[in-house]
């Protein structure tokens, strides 16, 4: 025993970490049935965009057998493991349909909000949006903040926000399209200079 270590204040302890293992373990539920997703099929995780399933299986942590779904997300060659019982309240979704793309379309071709407040709550709002994961929530970004882009008017934000949406947006209806996507984004862009 080491008397000199005290358990870190404010830290997880190894029985706080068993205990949230095996709550989550309880919460599991018959997921095959209501469970949309299979192995290789795209999707997308709300805070990090459009990923591809891996693997969905049976893996034991802290001693805890733990239903996990694992997706890799290659475009920031990242990969995340996430309880199947959490899956839906983690962000987790099939991709959109072509319904919600033409609605979303149409709201890019929108005239845009004029915010007149503070750009920093407006810039948390617009985060919030594209991290949302809804893909009518970023073509509001993208209808609100385009018209600073090219402009002088347009601060360095702005534009990484703008870029940012615009990339979920990209992916997303690239994967749902099956094309390349320089394709969707040149037409996007079209639709955006139309408007």
């Amino acid at each position: 025993m080491n008397i000199f270590r005290s358990p870190p204040k404010g830290g997880v302890t190894d029985e706080m970490a068993r205990a949230a293992i095996a709550k989550t373990a309880a919460q599991e539920v018959d997921n095959k049935d209501t469970f949309p997703f299979q192995e290789g099929d795209a999707i997308v995780y709300a805070a990090h965009g459009v990923g591809r399933v891996d693997r969905i299986g049976v893996e034991e942590i802290a001693g805890t057998k733990l239903e996990m779904i694992q997706i890799s997300f290659p475009d920031n060659q990242m990969t995340l493991r996430i309880p199947l019982s959490k899956a839906k309240k983690a962000g987790l979704r099939k991709i959109a349909s072509r319904e919600i793309v033409s609605k979303a379309m149409s709201t890019i071709k929108g005239k845009p909000q004029n915010n007149k407040g503070m750009w920093a709550r407006r810039a948390v709002i617009y985060q919030e949006k594209i991290n949302s994961g809804d893909l009518i929530q970023i073509a509001e970004v993208l209808r609100d903040l385009r018209r600073n882009v090219d402009s002088l008017d347009g601060s360095f934000s702005e534009r990484k926000l703008f870029e940012a949406a615009q990339e979920r947006f990209v992916t997303e209806v690239a994967v749902l399209e099956s094309k390349d996507s320089n394709t969707v984004l040149s037409e996007l862009t079209e639709v955006m200079k139309s408007a």
